[in-house]
């Protein structure tokens, strides 16, 4: 969205809106404030009301959002929660605080922030300039209007003020950084002694009692899940499609019916003044102003860029003299655009009065519309006369199949018959799956489907399913070719399986059991041949791929007042390690730029401190009231 170029300006910003920036209707900061007093409320902020619709919306763009994130991961129940559904209403509440906040200080974005702001969002730039033309393509692909957009602009803007006033106060002494970064890079020199399951290998011995007695204590580990093989067919708008056949005959007389679908529009190009009104300039005063350049402008028409320079309030045009581009109808507001279609090549117009302000506007260039050949939009037009002769196809035929694998329960023939389908044959299907497993089964992983093969009807009575729509004009019926109930694997099958863990598992134990060993002698005093040990390596906080977690958090952890000192952390695959360390230092040159990372994440959390401390702050000297009761009856 073309929001995100407003958040993500500041990092510490960032943060906290993207805790408390929800999107609502586009009512602006003033009916936050005010009482709204319609229908059923979910919460309350001192007088201001949070509304059902005003938590819908929220909630519709919380899921989107989660949408977006995980894909085909993405479970709507599973998220559908009490808890979910509260922390979306506690945004709103924290929302609420800010903007009364930000009204009761007065605080509100000006007019020329807004036009600043939306001049420099990249997605409205063409050619390093704002685009007008861009800016009505982006509002009119969101389903916004330029107000509605613009109120929701304004609100952003307006917590900005007041979140970054919060945010981007918190200041880190450089006394406090510097040492964080001479704990971080501070450097140990260690070499490692390692005490591998494999060495033990050969002194583990697993009797039969204790292998029956895991499989016992540990059965569900080998259940088989419930599954099934299936037999389907597949109707669908695409293989109707793909079928038909087109004659020349049909193809031209098409062509020649509806060759006004394919031209290309005509095209103006025009440069243009704008004088804004706005609470700076009224209305009677920007007409005013526009009328003397425009009496200027008739006196002296070669001056139009220069004026355009000089007097356009335009962020996106004004450097550029004015000019536009080219550009359709449909892209600039309606009085604009009967303007500058109206205009010969050269000519200058009138004051053009719009929702934006009044304009001076002269075409510059224009394009004619042209005809597109057949041979060039044939590919398009046959794709189009084929997805209409299969709409038509698939729309009879589809509730044919849904009568026939019903009302022909037994077989899946009739209508591979009927239809000209092939039958196709499923691996084995579980019952149940992950979203991710989901998406892994194709035109089968719809759990509507393994739902209905799963059923008595299919299981017992041997049925086919309904026909289930999978995707849009895709139809799918199924029928069980065999079936496994859910089991458990037999503890012949699975005793090398479970010997090999055992093994495994006492073989950790034994090589942890000598490395523990091992470091209480060193640490008592011991002493270890050099060659038992691996090569010298230097690692630090900074440099986390040198070790693995544990053996990183046991190396530093360790008291270093006397060298050499011995660590030993497990890490993975059951391997024990004995780490000595051997020397303690600082690097020689202390690299800047991590200085300043690390002066920018610490100011970063101690500005979430803040920010979190000045809510708990509003919490407390506003009534706060939930109706939980409401906010239950979301979920029911």
């Amino acid at each position: 969205m073309i929001f995100d170029a407003v958040r993500n300006n500041k990092r510490v910003v960032q943060v906290f809106l993207a805790l408390i920036t929800l999107p609502f209707a586009f009512w602006g900061v003033d009916s936050y404030v005010r009482d709204s007093g319609a229908g059923t409320d979910l919460a309350s902020v001192g007088d201001s009301k949070i509304t059902m619709q005003q938590f819908d919306q929220a909630w519709r763009v919380q899921q989107d959002r989660l949408r977006q994130a995980l894909g085909a991961n993405f479970d709507a129940a599973a998220v559908n929660t009490p808890e979910a559904r509260l922390a979306v209403l506690n945004a709103l509440v924290d929302q609420r605080l800010l903007l009364l906040e930000a009204s009761k200080g007065g605080l509100v974005a000006s007019n020329d922030q807004l036009r600043d702001v939306i001049s420099k969002i990249p997605a409205l730039q063409e050619d390093g300039q704002f685009s007008m033309a861009r800016y009505q393509a982006a509002l009119a692909a969101q389903g916004m209007s330029q107000p509605q957009f613009e109120a929701q602009l304004r609100q952003d803007l307006t917590l900005q003020q007041l979140v970054a006033a919060v945010g981007d106060t918190a200041i880190v002494a450089s006394g406090t950084s510097d040492e964080m970064l001479r704990i971080q890079s501070e450097e140990r020199q260690v070499a490692e002694l390692r005490f591998a399951p494999e060495q033990f290998a050969g002194q583990v011995k697993i009797d039969s009692a204790a292998l029956e007695k895991y499989y016992e204590e540990n059965k569900q580990r080998f259940e088989i899940p419930e599954q099934a093989k299936a037999d389907y067919v597949v109707l669908s708008l695409e293989a109707l499609m793909d079928k038909l056949t087109l004659s020349e005959v049909e193809v031209s007389a098409w062509y020649e019916s509806h060759k006004d679908r394919y031209q290309t529009a005509e095209e103006r190009r025009a440069s243009h003044i704008l004088i804004l009104v706005d609470a700076n300039l009224d209305e009677g005063k920007a007409k005013a102003k526009a009328d003397g350049i425009l009496k200027e402008l008739q006196e002296s028409p070669g001056k139009f860029a220069e004026l355009a320079k000089q007097h356009s309030q335009d962020p996106g045009s004004a450097q550029k003299g004015g000019d536009l581009g080219f550009f359709g109808r449909g892209m600039m507001v309606k009085p604009f655009e009967e303007a500058v279609f109206k205009l010969q090549e050269g000519e200058i117009s009138g004051v053009v009065r719009s929702e934006f302000g009044f304009h001076i506007i002269q075409l510059t260039g224009s394009k004619a519309g042209a005809q597109r050949a057949l041979a060039e939009v044939r590919s398009e037009l046959e794709d189009e006369l084929k997805r209409q002769a299969a709409s038509r196809q698939f729309a009879e035929a589809a509730e044919a199949f849904s009568n026939m694998v019903y009302e022909q329960p037994d077989s899946l023939q009739p209508v591979v018959e009927k239809f000209d389908l092939k039958i196709q044959h499923s691996g084995w299907l579980p019952r149940d799956s992950s979203p991710a497993a989901l998406a892994a089964l194709g035109e089968l992983g719809n759990q509507k489907v393994l739902t209905a093969l799963f059923s008595a009807d299919s299981l017992k009575s041997k049925r086919n399913t309904e026909a289930i729509e999978v995707a849009p004009n895709v139809l799918l019926s199924a029928r069980v070719a065999e079936y496994q109930a859910a089991s458990s694997r037999p503890f012949v099958e699975v005793r090398g399986d479970i010997e090999a863990a055992l093994k495994t598992q006492e073989a950790a134990a034994l090589a942890r059991q000598a490395g523990e060993t091992k470091l209480s002698a060193l640490q008592q005093g011991g002493t270890e041949a050099k060659a038992d040990w691996g090569p010298l390596k230097i690692v630090s906080r900074l440099e986390r791929q040198q070790l693995p977690v544990a053996a990183l958090q046991a190396v530093f952890r360790a008291d270093v007042q006397k060298l050499p000192t011995y660590v030993g952390t497990e890490v993975a695959g059951g391997t024990y390690v004995l780490y000595q360390i051997s020397k303690v230092s600082q690097p020689a040159v202390v690299d800047e730029k991590r200085r300043e990372a690390l002066q920018r994440e610490y100011s970063t959390i101690l500005g979430q401190e803040d920010f979190a401390a000045y809510l708990a702050g509003l919490r407390s000297r506003y009534k706060i009231d939930i109706n939980k009761s409401a906010l239950d009856s979301k979920q029911r």
